[in-house]
């Protein structure tokens, strides 16, 4: 069996028409890989988020790469990806590239993916940084099993509604935040998911002030009580296995009664919740005293 030279991707034809998503620094320019330069150089068209940025960038790095720049950003990816499955549909190669690190990925791109996908187009990517994967690296957290929650809702309410529905999350997770809300969301944090439990929050990942911060959401809430500067990164530890029964949960179903929920879906709400099963917490708040 023939091996893929170092130069091609395996499962695409390097003379037809296919889609590269390309991953792009996150801070620190010397993160430029050599797949994601060649990828730009030798591009038909690169679908740039933001094209002033791209060419800065273009520019700190010397590469050298074709006039054809468009843009894909999110409220114009709906009617740019027919645009783009049409071009590599008929040979050409689109680079695809957010900001920052890896585009589909919190970022535009997710919706070209898809139509390539559906037209039966070659897709492919030239990995780089992410600064999801940096931050739970470096957090000391448990990361063999993780989500990505992307960013924070911006209001207080929708934020806690979100922080009340992983509550019971086991798995390790990501989340991304702006430095002028962090402090209402570390109070939001300490008030739905406590102070005990145990949390990173990185900064500047790659950059000259990279810092990343360990400790639980309590210290650091008071580390964060004046403010923090940069792009933050938030890596939350999943909730421990605690013992539960179906009577501890009673109050939760009658709240949700109390509030319209028909008993039978209030405690199909509540046993997904906690993990439990569905008929026996239904049957234990039939029976409650």
């Amino acid at each position: 069996m023939t091996q893929p030279s170092d130069s091609e991707s395996p499962g695409t034809d390097p003379t037809g028409g296919r889609l590269i998503l390309v991953g792009t620094p996150i801070g620190n320019l010397g993160d430029a890989s050599p797949r994601m330069r060649q990828a730009i150089e030798t591009a038909d068209v690169i679908a740039a988020e933001d094209t002033r940025r791209f060419l800065s960038l273009a520019q700190r790095l010397n590469l050298t790469h074709t006039n054809r720049v468009v843009s894909v950003f999110d409220h114009n990816e709906g009617h740019r990806a027919p645009e783009l499955v049409d071009l590599i549909a008929a040979g050409e190669t689109v680079v695809l590239l957010s900001d920052a690190g890896m585009p589909a990925v919190s970022d535009p791109g997710y919706r070209v993916v898809r139509a390539c996908a559906e037209a039966g187009l070659a897709i492919t990517s030239t990995p780089g940084p992410s600064a999801v994967l940096m931050a739970l690296a470096v957090s000391g957290l448990p990361s063999d099993r993780f989500s990505f929650e992307g960013f924070l809702p911006r209001k207080s309410g929708q934020r806690r509604t979100l922080l009340e529905e992983l509550k019971a999350e086991k798995r390790t997770m990501v989340f991304f935040e702006s430095p002028h809300r962090i402090v209402d969301a570390m109070d939001d944090f300490a008030e739905v998911i406590g102070d005990d439990r145990p949390m990173s929050i990185s900064r500047e990942l790659t950059k000259t002030y990279e810092e990343t911060l360990r400790g639980t959401v309590g210290s650091l809430r008071e580390l964060a009580a004046d403010g923090l500067r940069g792009e933050l990164t938030l890596v939350l530890a999943g909730a421990t296995e605690v013992e539960t029964a179906p009577e501890d949960h009673l109050g939760e179903v009658s709240e949700l009664v109390d509030a319209g929920v028909r008993a039978k879906e209030a405690a199909g709400q509540v046993a997904k919740k906690f993990g439990l099963s569905k008929r026996d917490v239904y049957e234990a708040w039939l029976h409650r005293e």
